[in-house]
């Protein structure tokens, strides 16, 4: 089961943090846009007791249980969420880590290991993005549609301390005119690390042709595409998900591999 959520400052801000107990190198997860640590549900138990790893959660600042942000944050929000990544392998006294990013958290993992090579030893891609789609864009315009009923908001509200200062700095991001050419392709050129992509076919917000952009930059990434999946693999193929993880988490690092069989 979940270990309580825990807090952790850094910087003076104090940080929602959840820990499942394993063996190596950490694996560390970063959320999507809307999410936290709770957002990830049972998975990060799911992860651990395949891989063998621990496995930590955490909510960036602004989600979650975490501090709120002294102001909205602006569109170089990911480079952001990157450093105050750096940040938290550093509070933690985390050397080397595996990066498991979901939908933003994608981005995020990519920055992280474009910046701080030696600091990754492998990155896991959920719904991978790396620039802006139209598709994305109108899931988001009926995401909001979707909160002014009600019914979404409610759903926030049980992960969230302030679900509406969330869900507006997401909408007023990724709708933001000066958004729309957000690109991290060229800093992919400086990702070394072992990579697996998973897209969802069923994903309503991007297309495999995201998966096109990374692999044509990362041409060593491997790249898994899940029938009957959507946004969230982890959510909709929680399982299977954690199967693939763990062998490229293990493949990615023999040395860490052996010392689990031991």
């Amino acid at each position: 089961m979940a270990s309580d959520a825990t807090f952790i400052e850094i910087d003076g801000t104090a940080i929602e943090l959840r820990e499942v107990a394993g063996v190596g190198a950490p694996i560390l997860l970063l959320h999507e846009a809307l999410g936290s640590v709770s957002l990830w549900g049972t998975f990060p138990e799911r992860l651990a007791a395949a891989s063998g790893h621990p496995v930590i959660a955490w909510s960036r600042q602004g989600f979650g249980r975490s501090d709120p942000l002294p102001e909205p944050p602006g569109v170089d929000f990911l480079d952001r969420a990157a450093d105050q990544t750096l940040a938290l392998m550093a509070r933690l006294g985390i050397d080397r880590a595996h990066l498991h990013g979901h939908s933003d958290g994608t981005a995020i993992a990519l920055l992280v290991a474009a910046r701080a090579p030696d600091r990754v030893k492998s990155l896991v891609l959920e719904a991978p993005h790396v620039s802006v789609e139209i598709g994305a864009l109108k899931a988001i315009e009926q995401m909001r549609e979707r909160f002014a009923s009600g019914d979404l908001r409610k759903r926030l509200a049980r992960h969230h301390d302030d679900p509406d200062t969330v869900f507006k700095n997401w909408v007023g991001i990724w709708l933001d005119p000066r958004f729309q050419d957000w690109s991290i392709e060229t800093q992919l050129l400086q990702v070394r690390t072992p990579t697996l992509l998973i897209h969802g076919r069923d994903d309503v917000y991007f297309s495999i042709d995201q998966i096109d952009r990374i692999t044509a930059v990362i041409p060593s990434a491997n790249a898994v595409i899940l029938p009957e999946c959507g946004h969230s693999p982890f959510r909709d193929q929680p399982i299977l998900v954690a199967e693939i993880s763990t062998k490229h988490v293990k493949t990615s690092d023999p040395d860490d591999a052996q010392a689990h069989e031991q």
